[in-house]
C-alpha cells in the first residue's frame, strides 16, 4: 500500500504530454483553461471619470458661488472647459471637463436658480477616478493557465477578447464493471442493483469542464472488460473504471490493463474509502481503477482523478480548504489508513461529522459541505480541535 500523499504526487507530477489549444467564442469559455496571457488594448478607466452625480468644478472655487455650464451624461464628451467658479453638472461615468479637478456631489449642493449652484458640505475627497488608474494598455490581466469563471469572462469582454484561445478538453471515458449491475431505467432483480457511479463521475467529469463519454457496463468476464477497455483507450485521453479493481475471482480489470500495456503507478492506498485503487499509464493516456463502492469513487475522483484532470487541461489545481474546529468529539476504532468522512458546516461554523456507515452509505453526501482527512494513527479527535475541511 501506498500513503495518500505518495499517491497524490505521483499523480500531480505526471510529465511529458502535449498541449492542445483551440479558439472558443467568449460565450463559451466558462469553465475552460486560458492557454495565453490575456492583454489590455485599453486604459481602465479611459479617462478621467466620474464616480458619482454631482458637479465638475475647480477645488480652488467650491466655496463660491458656480455657474452650471452643461449637463454631461455618460457616453457624452463635455463641450465646455471649466473656468473660475463655473461648474458641469455629471452624471456618474461620465468623463470629466477639461480644467475640473473635484467633483462636489449632488446632494451636498443648493441650487439657486439662473444656472448656479452652492457647496454646502465638506469636500473628502475628488470623487472622479483617474485615466488607467485601475488598468494600462500592456497590462497583463489574466494569465496563461487560469481556470475561466464568470468574473473572468467579464475582464475578457472589456478588453475585447470575442475569442479565447483555451486549452483542450480531456476525454474521459467511464466504465462501470460487474455483471450485477443494471441501468437507472431498469428494475433490479434480486442479486442485483442499479448503477449509481457512472452517472456520478459523468456530473464530476462535467463539473471540472471536461468532456465525459459512458461506455456501459463491463460484464465479469474478461472477454468483456478487454473489449470495452479497448474502445475507452482509443477515444479517451483518461480512463475511468469503478470496481473490478480487487483481488476477487472476477475483477480481472488488472490483469487485462496490464495484457494491454498500461503501466501501473500504484494499486492500493493507505486510505478509506477508497483502498482499491490502481493508478497507471500507457503512452500519454492515463487509467484510474477506483473501487465499486459509490463513496469511495466519488471521493477518490475528488482527491486524485480530479488534479490528473485538470493538470492534462493545462490547470494547476488546488483545492480550497477551510480550517474549522470540530463541534463534537469523534472516534474512530481503526487508524492504520488516513480516512475521509464526509462533514457539515454548523450554523456556528463548526464541523460536524455526517452519520456515516460507510463506503457504500451513497446518501452520507447527500448533504455534506465537505470532507476532512484524519491522519493515520488518529482515533479520537476533540471538540474544538481544528481540521480542514475539503468542500465539494
Amino acid at each position: 500500500m501506498i500513503l495518500f500523499e505518495d499517491a497524490y504526487k505521483k499523480v500531480t507530477e505526471v510529465d511529458g504530454f502535449q498541449f492542445k489549444v483551440e479558439t472558443v467564442e467568449l460565450l463559451s469559455s466558462n469553465t475552460r483553461i486560458l492557454a495565453e496571457d490575456a492583454i489590455s488594448d485599453v486604459n481602465m478607466p479611459p479617462f478621467d471619470k466620474a464616480a458619482m452625480d454631482g458637479y465638475a468644478c475647480r477645488k480652488q472655487d467650491i466655496e463660491n458661488e458656480l455657474s452650471v455650464l452643461e449637463v454631461i451624461q455618460a457616453g457624452k464628451v463635455p463641450q465646455k472647459k471649466i473656468s473660475a467658479n463655473q461648474c458641469s453638472k455629471i452624471m456618474t461615468g461620465a468623463m470629466l471637463p477639461e480644467g475640473a479637478d473635484t467633483i462636489i456631489i449632488v446632494e451636498d449642493v443648493d441650487e439657486l436658480g439662473n444656472e448656479k449652484i452652492k457647496f454646502r458640505g465638506k469636500l473628502h475627497r475628488s470623487n472622479f477616478v483617474k485615466k488607467a488608474d485601475d488598468v494600462k494598455i500592456g497590462d497583463v490581466l489574466i494569465k496563461k493557465g487560469t481556470l475561466i469563471k464568470p468574473q473572468h469572462v467579464a475582464i475578457l469582454a472589456s478588453i475585447g477578447y470575442s475569442k479565447v484561445k483555451v486549452y483542450r478538453k480531456v476525454n474521459v471515458a467511464i466504465i462501470s464493471t460487474g455483471s450485477e449491475l443494471v441501468e437507472p431505467n431498469q428494475k433490479p432483480g434480486l442479486s442485483q442493483i442499479r448503477n449509481s457511479n457512472a452517472y456520478q463521475l459523468f456530473s464530476q467529469i462535467q463539473r471540472i469542464g471536461a468532456e465525459p463519454t459512458y461506455f456501459g457496463i463491463a460484464e465479469d468476464t474478461k472477454e468483456s472488460t478487454t473489449k470495452i477497455l479497448k474502445q475507452a483507450f482509443d477515444n479517451c485521453d483518461v480512463v475511468l473504471l469503478t470496481g473490478g479493481v480487487s483481488m476477487g475471482d472476477f475483477d480481472f480489470v488488472p490483469e487485462v490493463l496490464s495484457e494491454m500495456g498500461v503501466n501501473q503507478i500504484f494499486h492500493n492506498i493507505a486510505i478509506q474509502p477508497g483502498k482499491p485503487t490502481m493508478f497507471g499509464r500507457i503512452g500519454n493516456k492515463f487509467c484510474f481503477g477506483l473501487p465499486g463502492n459509490p463513496v469511495s469513487s466519488f471521493t477518490i475522483f475528488e482527491l486524485l482523478s480530479k488534479p490528473l484532470i485538470y493538470k492534462l487541461m493545462g490547470y494547476e489545481y488546488t483545492p480550497l480548504k477551510i480550517s474549522l474546529p470540530m463541534g463534537i468529539d469523534y472516534k474512530r476504532k481503526r487508524a492504520e489508513r488516513m480516512s475521509w468522512i464526509p462533514i457539515i458546516i454548523n450554523e456556528i461554523g463548526e464541523i460536524m461529522p455526517i452519520d456515516y456507515h460507510g463506503s457504500a452509505h451513497t446518501h452520507a453526501l447527500n448533504i455534506a459541505d465537505g470532507l476532512i482527512a484524519i491522519p493515520i494513527g488518529k482515533t479520537e479527535i476533540l471538540k474544538g480541535e481544528k481540521f480542514d475541511v475539503r468542500q465539494i
